[in-house]
């Protein structure tokens, strides 16, 4: 047995007091968080006056109303309950740097050589349950040599291993035969095992001595080994009910008879097979905040304690090489209310005289209703920046910084109007790699974007474009000649010049609607009216020739 020791610690309420921690008053009453199973919703997790009305995870929401008719829901939410675990990872980071989530609600952390800087073990439990205390959650701890041996003290230290109607136990043999059945210790014959009282559940009963694994396993319930629900209750009819009772039977028809996942589970419980704990690292975060000894409501105030603010945030951004590209401000209000302002860049930047007129611009939309007492900066999205340094010829040196220059007032330019009008609704025209007018050319993004160095050299292309429309009054039989009048939106023209015509063929290996007129000749004619058009003779495949016009000059 190696010297390793794992801490699990699992938080049982996690999202119900998620929730409660956001509003405390639901503390006062039964609580549970409600997920959708199938077309059934179900207790997801449960606030401790929810259990002790009866309720208990995984039940029907009607059946749960009918127990407890004073019962409060929410919808669960997934990703918050994930975001809240990733805080308690980094808090978890104080007791080990080797700590891996266990998602939904658990942590595993290697402990080996931690302890003894908390006073031992139990002291370092002791620590855990205070602070978790201190941030109103439940969490059970257990401590053991291997990962699996921990997950299971954590869960089921100190419970009893159940009973299975099977016809085996004491109590449910007929009254004639239960007096020679008492003389036999009926748990060996498959029973349930004597139960331990509830008050041996303290934290020694969770911690496993160095070398015990074993004798700190039999006496719980096989469920300890993370087995499936229907493994679990087939093992209960055959008397199996303790991870001891398991451990003493032949490998081999385990195996045979529940597959070799049963053995797998057990001989990482019991350290013959490896479990490591892969740690996560914690995701980067860049966040300041002020604490301010007296609330605040004016624009100038904010405006100084962002200049404060800032500097610092930027600084810790520079030395990490990232850049910024969404910011959050936060004011929270002497009201316990927090309202919040996002700011997003077109590049991402770690410079203050960047970011400083984006964040003017919301501060300024921020009621401050009875006073802020506290602001924070948080960048919820970061990406690497490079440094950049002009080497080489003076010139060309010069050259590299009046385009990096160029560039950083182009992005400035975006992230400025984005501030007023989002940054969805700046757009730029790129070039596309086809020959079709209407997929020449690209509408993307400007802040997600580059801008184009070069255009392609393409013939003249009209501003304008709209799906063909029939024309009317041409004479004109084929696009070798352009015709000298067309009907055009209820209107006779004249052609007064042309310029053509200039052959387009469509892509063959795409099916567009649109071109299924075949070949088009298109031609460029100015009217009597003024109009200058572009118009095409559709050749006909599987449409019917004629002549169409397309788009509009300027």
């Amino acid at each position: 047995m190696s010297n390793r020791r794992i801490l699990s610690l699992w938080f049982p309420r996690l999202g119900a007091e998620r929730a409660i921690r956001r509003e405390p008053h639901l503390d006062r009453t039964p609580f549970a968080l409600v997920r959708e199973v199938g077309n059934a919703q179900v207790l997801a997790s449960l606030s401790p006056r929810a259990s002790a009305a009866g309720l208990s995870r995984g039940q029907p929401l009607r059946d749960a109303h009918a127990v407890c008719a004073d019962l409060v829901t929410r919808t669960e939410v997934a990703h918050r309950d994930a975001a809240f675990l990733g805080a308690l990872h980094r808090w978890a980071g104080k007791f080990s740097p080797w700590v891996a989530p266990e998602p939904p609600e658990a942590l595993m952390i290697d402990l080996t050589g931690c302890a003894h800087l908390f006073g031992g073990e139990a002291a370092l439990v002791a620590q855990v349950e205070t602070d978790c205390a201190d941030l109103g959650l439940s969490v059970r701890a257990g401590i053991a040599d291997t990962l699996g041996a921990a997950w299971a003290l954590a869960r089921h230290a100190g419970g009893g291993a159940g009973s299975h109607r099977s016809g085996d136990a004491i109590d449910q043999e007929a009254r004639a035969t239960r007096s020679r059945a008492v003389k036999r210790r009926h748990w060996e014959r498959g029973g349930a095992a004597p139960t331990a009282p509830a008050h041996t559940a303290d934290a020694a009963s969770r911690i496993a001595t160095v070398g015990q694994t074993h004798g700190a396993l039999a006496p719980l319930p096989v469920a300890a080994l993370r087995l499936p629900a229907e493994t679990v209750e087939a093992l209960a009819r055959l008397g199996l009910r303790r991870i001891g009772d398991l451990s003493g039977q032949p490998r081999a028809a385990l195996a045979r008879r529940f597959g070799t996942g049963l053995v797998h589970r057990l001989d990482q419980a019991l350290g013959s097979a490896p479990e490591p704990v892969s740690p996560a690292p914690p995701t980067d975060r860049f966040a300041v905040r002020m604490t301010l000894p007296d609330p605040i409501g004016l624009e100038d105030d904010v405006t100084a304690a962002l200049d404060r603010m800032l500097p610092q945030l930027c600084a810790r951004l520079e030395r990490a090489g990232r850049g910024v590209r969404t910011l959050r401000l936060e004011a929270h209000r002497t009201d316990q209310s927090m309202e919040w302002r996002h700011v997003s860049l077109a590049r991402p930047a770690h410079r203050a005289d960047r970011l400083r007129p984006l964040l003017l611009v919301k501060a300024a939309e921020i009621d401050a209703g009875f006073g802020i007492d506290m602001l924070r900066l948080e960048a919820i999205r970061h990406e690497p920046v490079h440094a950049r340094s002009a080497v080489g010829h003076l010139d060309a040196g010069r050259a590299v910084s009046d385009r990096l220059r160029a560039g950083a007032g182009l992005d400035d330019l975006v992230g400025r109007l984005g501030a007023r009008l989002g940054l969805e609704a700046i757009t730029r025209v790129h070039p596309a790699e086809s020959h079709v007018p209407e997929k020449s050319a690209l509408i993307l993004a400007a802040a997600w974007s580059e801008p184009a160095r070069s255009w392609p050299r393409r013939a003249s292309r009209p501003l304008v474009l709209w799906r063909p429309e029939p024309l009317g009054g041409a004479e004109a039989l084929d696009g070798s000649v352009a015709p000298a009048r067309l009907r055009w939106r209820g209107r006779d023209l004249a052609v007064v010049h042309a310029a053509g015509p200039e052959r387009i063929a469509p892509e063959w290996w795409l099916d567009d609607p649109d071109w299924r007129t075949g070949l088009r000749d298109y031609w460029r004619i100015d009217t009597d009216a003024g109009e200058r058009l572009w118009v095409f003779f559709a050749h006909g495949a599987a449409l019917s020739p004629g002549w169409f016009c397309h788009g509009r000059f300027a």
